[in-house]
């Protein structure tokens, strides 16, 4: 896992297509996010999801081209700005990550916890699943709040000599990351659904996948891109133990 977030290179994926004339169950499969714009609706993406959106949204009496905006603002693209400032890298993390976790991680709970509960009987039921994800949200929670209170108003600021110790932090928490995704895609078999599964089922899996993509990424904008601008320029970390407490003046990262 490690190595994969150290070596990867992100590529910009061009998002599909959407229509009006798809069903909604291939939606909510294809495009993570939707199930939470169809659940408010009161769109029924799983037992009825083999019905068009322009149908189920005109039985409903909703404006079909209205609902395909919003889901056509889910499509996120991995770009990042080409020869970005630190800040504006930052800026592009911000957005583009850390608001995006904070939105899909409740959703994908919502539906591993009904998933867990209505197919309980089901040998491939990923038991467990639920929790995982809640461990994970606070987790990543608690190390997004870490990054936008302490560390990147530090590097915005330029160059400082105490910025290694909570850099390093970061990183070794980016490492706890990749061992929780490697959890997640053994509880979930890769986010590969069984053969038959519902329409909650492989959307929650699509969910599952786009999220380790979206981490993955994330990890690797901040460690092979972000980080190594202002590490070179670091004073070695002399903080009082393993985890250092930066006596000697750069502060500490404590949620």
């Amino acid at each position: 896992m490690n190595a994969r977030v150290d070596h990867l290179e992100a590529a910009p994926l061009a998002p599909a297509p959407l229509s009006t004339e798809q069903q909604i169950g291939q939606i909510a499969v294809q495009l993570p996010g939707a199930t939470a714009v169809f659940r408010r609706l009161k769109l029924d993406f799983c037992c009825g999801g083999q019905v068009s959106l322009a149908k189920a949204a005109a039985d409903k009496g909703l404006d079909a081209n209205a609902v395909l905006a919003e889901l056509a603002a889910l499509q996120r693209s991995d770009a990042v700005p080409e020869a970005a400032s630190p800040s504006a890298l930052i800026d592009h993390i911000l957005v583009r990550y850390h608001e995006v976790h904070r939105a899909q991680l409740p959703e994908l709970i919502r539906m591993a916890r009904r998933v867990e509960a209505v197919h309980r009987d089901n040998p491939h039921v990923p038991a467990g699943l639920a929790d995982h994800l809640e461990e994970m949200h606070e987790e990543l929670l608690s190390h997004m709040l870490k990054e936008e209170q302490v560390l990147f108003p530090m590097l915005k600021a330029g160059s400082n000599p105490f910025v290694g110790q909570p850099i390093g932090m970061m990183r070794a928490e980016h490492v706890d990351h990749g061992e929780a995704l490697d959890k997640l895609n053994a509880l979930t078999n890769d986010a590969t659904p069984p053969q038959g599964a519902c329409n909650t089922w492989r959307a929650l899996y699509a969910g599952i996948a786009q999220l380790g993509d979206d981490l993955i990424n994330h990890i690797h904008l901040e460690n092979n891109v972000l980080f190594p601008q202002f590490e070179a320029s670091a004073a070695p970390s002399q903080g009082c133990g393993p985890s250092g407490c930066a006596c000697s003046g750069g502060g500490t990262l404590q949620a």
